[in-house]
Parts: C-alpha cells; structure tokens; sequence
C-alpha cells in the first residue's frame, strides 16, 4: 500500500472517530436526558443535555478538523484544496468556538476569574 493511501485512510478513520463521537455524544445525552428529566428541577435537566450534547459535538469536530487537516495537506497538497481546507477549518473552528460560548458561557480563552466564577 501506498505511503499516501495510508495517510489517506488515517484522515477518514479519524474523520470517523469523529462522527461517531458525535452520534454516540447525541445518543448518551439523549438518553440521559429522557431518563432524568422528570426527577430533576425544570429546566435543569435541559440545561444538563444542552451542555452534553454540545461538548460531544465540539469534540467530534475536533476530530473531523483532524482529518481533514491530515487529508488535504499530506494528500491532496494542491493550493486549491488547501484554501478549501482554511474555508472548512474556518467554519468549523467558529462553530466550535460559538458552541464553546453556549455551552460553558464564556470563550474558551477566558479563565473562570475573568468570566466571574470562581
């Protein structure tokens, strides 16, 4: 096998980490939630599923972000794919940023002393 077939194969099994990250993280979150939210305070058990789910999603993009990275520029190295690349890595770093905010309510660069808690 070729040095580059490999490479290749290792972004989309990484890539397939990913998703799969990302299913399981939707499913455990669902699962909790549906399980618990009756026995805790409204709105609690919502909040609990919102932050699960979208630090399940933030990882699996991490891992997508990997494989991508690994794909284009070891594989496809041609200028075009790699400003395509920048373009996925762009948006997914927002999304993963923007989710980040909503999830923890604050940027991931803040430390809790700045966001006011302690």
């Amino acid at each position: 096998m070729e040095y580059k077939e490999l490479i290749s194969i290792a972004g989309y099994g990484i890539e397939t980490i990913g998703v799969l990250v990302i299913i399981a993280g939707s499913a455990m979150s669902s699962f909790r939630f549906l399980s618990h939210f009756r026995t805790q305070p409204e709105g609690v058990a919502y909040d609990v599923f919102r932050r699960q789910l979208g630090r399940s999603i933030i990882l699996g993009l991490e891992f997508l972000i990997a494989g991508d990275i690994i794909r284009t520029v070891i594989v496809a190295d041609t200028l075009s794919n790699v400003l395509i690349l920048g373009l996925i890595v762009l948006i997914r770093t927002f999304l993963s940023f923007t989710l980040h905010f909503e999830v923890e309510g604050q940027w991931p660069w803040q430390t809790a002393r700045q966001s006011g808690k302690d």
